[in-house]
C-alpha cells in the first residue's frame, strides 16, 4: 500500500517554443528513468514518440511518464502548446494534482500561455511557475514576473534569482536559505556547488527574500504577527504556509534556470515535492447525476473507499487501444470487473500498464491517486467514469469545444474507403474534438478540427500510420444561420387520401432567442384546440430542422418557438400530423423572421517585431479584422483582434513572409457573427455550386 502523501500527479505546460518537452526530459533524467537525454531539436526527446512530433518539434498529444524524486512518485504529463490542440491539456488537467507553467525567459508570456492559464484557473489546477531558457539572448527574469502578474493575473511568488544572464547566466541564489547554486560549463546538471550569495546580489536577495517570507506569512496571522515584531520564523513554518498558499493559488511560487544547460532543475523538483499537492490535499472531484448535475456528493480520494476513475484519453498503438485512467479512490487489481457508469456495461481489466511515453510496464495492481493505462477496454471513450460494480457512480464530465474548421477528404484508390472508416474511427476514440461525418448531398466524407495544423496532423496519421492516402478538399468554415425579428404565423397542414387523412393546424410565434440558447419551446394554448398529446409533436418537428437552415442548409442557432393556437380534427389529427406541420412552419417562417449567415470569429493573438507592427496590422484590417489591444513588450508588439476564420486560412505563411519569420500567432473560436451581404451571397452561391456538382455525380 503506497502512501498517497508521497505521490505528485504533475503537467508541464506553456507556449510553443518555451521549452516544456525538453523540461520534461531534464526531469526524467535527473530522477534516473532516461540514461541519455533526447532533444527535441533533434526529433529524439522521450516524450515526442510520434513521427508528426519528431519532425516537427512540437508536442501534439499528451504523454505520461512516473519518476521518482526523494522517495516521491512523480507522474509527469507532458502536454501540447500548440493552440489546436489545447484539448490535450484541457483534459490533462482535469486529472492533474498540480502543474508546472513554464514561460520563456525572453518571450515571457505569450499568446497560448495565456489559454493554458485559464483552462487551469478553471480546473483549480495549483502551479509553480518555471521561467525557462534565461541563457537566451534577451532573457529577463524580473520582466517574465511582472507579465505574469500584468497578463495573467497572477500573484508570482520569486523563490529564486538568477545569477548572471543571457550568455553568462551560471545558477540561481534560493532565497529561503541564502544559498547560490553555480552550475559548471559541462551541461551535466550534477555538476554544481552550493556557495554563499554572491557580492553584488546580498542587498537585492535580501529585498526579495522579506518580500517572500512576508506574503507567505499572510497565511498564517499569527506567524506574521510574530514576524513583524522581529522574530525569524522557522524554515519549516515558512515552508508549510508556501505550500499552503500554493494549494489555494494564493500566489505561483517561482523558479527559474535553463532546462537545455541543466542549470536549475533540482530546485524546481524539490519545489515540486514541498509545495504542490498531493492526491489528498485536492478539492475531491464532484460527482453528478445522469444528466450531469452536482449531486453534493464528492469522490474522496482513499484507497478504502469503492473504486471510481475518470478515463481523461484514448491511445490507440500497436498493441491495442489504451485508456488512460486517473483513479480517484479505491484500488483495482489486474482481471477485476469495473462498471462504465456512461454505457451501464462492464467490462474486464485484462492488462493494466503504467506508461513511460511509448513503452509500457506491467501492473498487477493500482490504487488512488495512480495515472495509468488499461489495455484492450472496449466502450470507453474520454470522460466516462469506471467505478466498482457495486456502487455506481458517475463524475463530473468533460466538455470540449466544436470544431471550427473542415475539409472534405476521399480515398485515392477505391479500395482505401474501408480501411479509412476504421482508421478515422479509431482517430474519433482518440481525439474528442475531432469529428466525422458524411455530407448526405455529394456523400463526402467531411472531417472536423480546431484549426488548419490540426486537421493537417490528421490527414498525416491517416497517411503514415494507417495507410490511407487521401485526396483533401479546400477548407470549409463552420458557418450558422439565426434569425433577427420576431414574426406571427400560421401553418396548417391537411391531406386527405383515401381513408383518414392528416390534419394540424398550428399558429406561432417564432423569435430570436437568448444567446446560446440553441432552440426553445413553449406554448399558450389554452381551451384544448392543440390538445397537449400534440405539443411535443409540434416541439420535435421544429427541432428537428434545426440543423438545416433555410439560407444556405447551415445549423441554426438561438430560436424561440412560441405556440399560440391551432386546430385538431377529432380523427385526422395525430401527433405526426402536428410533426409534419411544424416541419412546414419552419420553411415558411424562417426567411420571412430576417433569416441571416453567421460566420465563426476567432480571438487572435499576434506576435509581431516592432519594425513589422504596421504591417501586420494593416493585414488584419484587409481580413475584416477588429483591433483591440496592442501591447508592446521588449522584443516586439502583441496584437489581439477579432478576426472572421473565412479570412484566417494560410496567415501563417502571410505573417512568416512580412515579419521574415519572427512572427508568431495563436487564434481560438470567440463568437458567432453576422455576416456581411457580399460574404453570405458568396457562400450561398458556394453551398448551390456544390450541391449542382453532387447531384452531377
Amino acid at each position: 500500500m503506497t502512501d498517497l502523501s508521497k505521490y505528485r500527479n504533475i503537467g508541464i505546460f506553456a507556449h510553443v517554443d518555451a521549452g516544456k518537452t525538453t523540461t520534461t526530459e531534464r526531469i526524467l533524467k535527473l530522477t534516473g528513468k532516461i540514461h541519455k537525454i533526447g532533444e527535441v531539436h533533434d526529433g529524439e526527446s522521450t516524450t515526442d514518440f510520434m513521427e508528426q512530433e519528431a519532425e516537427r518539434g512540437i508536442t501534439i498529444q499528451s504523454a505520461a511518464v512516473s519518476c521518482f524524486w526523494k522517495d516521491h512518485r512523480f507522474n509527469v504529463i507532458d502536454t501540447p502548446g500548440h493552440v489546436d490542440f489545447t484539448v490535450e491539456v484541457y483534459r490533462s488537467l482535469k486529472v492533474l494534482d498540480g502543474g508546472v507553467g513554464v514561460f520563456c525567459g525572453s518571450g515571457g508570456v505569450e499568446p497560448q500561455s495565456e489559454t493554458n492559464w485559464r483552462y487551469a484557473n478553471e480546473s483549480e489546477v495549483a502551479r509553480i511557475i518555471f521561467v525557462n531558457k534565461l541563457d537566451r539572448m534577451g532573457a529577463d527574469f524580473l520582466r517574465v514576473v511582472k507579465q505574469t502578474k500584468d497578463v495573467l493575473a497572477a500573484n508570482p511568488l520569486v523563490m529564486v534569482l538568477p545569477i548572471g544572464i543571457e550568455d553568462e547566466f551560471c545558477g540561481v541564489v534560493d532565497l529561503l536559505t541564502r544559498k547560490s547554486w553555480i552550475w559548471d560549463e559541462t551541461g551535466e546538471a550534477e555538476n554544481y556547488e552550493i556557495s554563499d550569495v554572491p557580492a553584488d546580489m546580498v542587498e537585492l536577495v535580501e529585498e526579495y527574500r522579506e518580500m517572500l517570507i512576508e506574503t507567505a506569512l499572510e497565511q498564517d496571522d499569527d506567524l506574521l504577527e510574530a514576524y513583524m515584531e522581529g522574530e525569524e520564523p522557522s524554515m519549516e513554518d515558512v515552508k508549510r504556509c508556501i505550500r499552503s498558499g500554493t494549494r489555494t493559488m494564493d500566489f505561483f511560487p517561482t523558479y527559474c534556470g535553463s532546462a537545455f544547460k541543466n542549470k536549475g532543475m533540482q530546485l524546481l523538483l524539490d519545489a515540486v515535492v514541498d509545495y504542490l499537492p498531493n492526491p489528498v490535499e485536492v478539492d475531491p472531484q464532484p460527482l453528478t447525476d445522469e444528466e450531469g448535475n452536482e449531486t453534493g456528493e464528492h469522490a474522496i480520494v482513499a484507497i478504502d473507499e469503492p473504486f471510481k476513475a475518470l478515463a481523461f484519453k484514448i491511445m490507440d498503438d500497436r498493441f491495442g487501444a489504451l485508456t488512460f485512467v486517473r483513479i480517484y479512490s479505491g484500488k483495482i487489481n489486474k482481471g477485476d470487473t469495473i462498471l462504465n457508469s456512461f454505457t451501464g456495461k462492464t467490462e474486464r481489466v485484462g492488462r493494466m500498464v503504467e506508461m513511460q511515453a511509448d513503452e509500457r510496464n506491467e501492473l498487477d495492481y493500482a490504487q488512488a491517486g495512480d495515472i495509468i493505462a488499461i489495455v484492450g477496454m472496449k466502450n470507453v471513450q474520454t470522460g466516462h467514469t469506471l467505478c466498482d460494480v457495486k456502487n455506481p457512480c458517475t463524475l463530473e464530465a468533460m466538455v470540449f469545444p466544436e470544431p471550427v474548421i473542415s475539409i472534405a477528404v476521399a480515398p485515392k484508390d477505391k479500395g482505401g474507403s474501408e480501411k479509412m472508416g476504421i482508421a478515422i474511427g479509431k482517430m474519433i476514440a482518440e481525439d474528442p474534438s475531432f469529428r466525422v461525418e458524411t455530407d448526405e448531398d455529394s456523400g463526402e466524407t467531411i472531417l472536423k478540427g480546431m484549426g488548419e495544423l490540426h486537421l493537417d496532423i490528421k490527414v498525416d496519421i491517416l497517411k503514415r500510420t494507417y495507410g490511407v492516402d487521401l485526396i483533401v478538399g479546400e477548407p470549409q468554415v463552420a458557418y450558422r444561420e439565426t434569425i433577427t425579428k420576431e414574426i406571427e404565423d400560421s401553418y396548417t397542414h391537411k391531406k386527405q387520401s383515401g381513408g383518414s387523412g392528416q390534419f394540424g393546424k398550428i399558429d406561432y410565434i417564432i423569435r430570436p432567442g437568448e444567446q446560446n440558447t440553441g432552440f426553445t419551446f413553449s406554448s399558450k394554448v389554452v381551451g384544448g384546440n392543440v390538445p397537449k398529446e400534440f405539443w411535443p409533436a409540434v416541439e420535435k418537428g421544429f427541432a428537428s430542422l434545426m440543423d438545416t437552415g433555410t439560407v444556405a442548409g447551415f445549423p441554426v442557432l438561438d430560436v424561440e418557438l412560441e405556440l399560440l393556437d391551432g386546430a385538431f380534427h377529432a380523427v385526422d389529427s395525430s401527433a405526426i400530423a402536428f410533426e409534419i406541420a411544424a416541419k412546414g412552419a419552419f420553411r415558411q417562417s424562417m426567411p420571412k423572421a430576417g433569416a441571416q449567415l453567421l460566420e465563426p470569429i476567432m480571438n487572435v493573438d499576434v506576435f509581431s517585431p516592432d519594425d513589422n507592427v504596421g504591417d501586420v496590422i494593416g493585414d488584419l484590417n484587409r481580413r475584416r479584422g477588429m483591433i483591440k489591444d496592442q501591447m508592446a513588450g521588449v522584443t516586439g508588439v502583441r496584437i489581439k483582434a477579432d478576426v472572421p476564420l473565412s479570412e484566417m486560412f494560410g496567415y501563417i505563411g502571410s505573417l512568416r513572409t512580412m515579419t521574415s519569420g519572427r512572427g508568431q500567432f495563436s487564434m481560438e473560436f470567440a463568437h458567432y457573427s453576422p455576416c456581411p451581404n457580399s460574404v453570405a451571397e458568396k457562400v450561398v452561391a458556394d453551398v448551390k455550386a456544390r450541391e449542382i456538382a453532387a447531384a452531377k455525380k
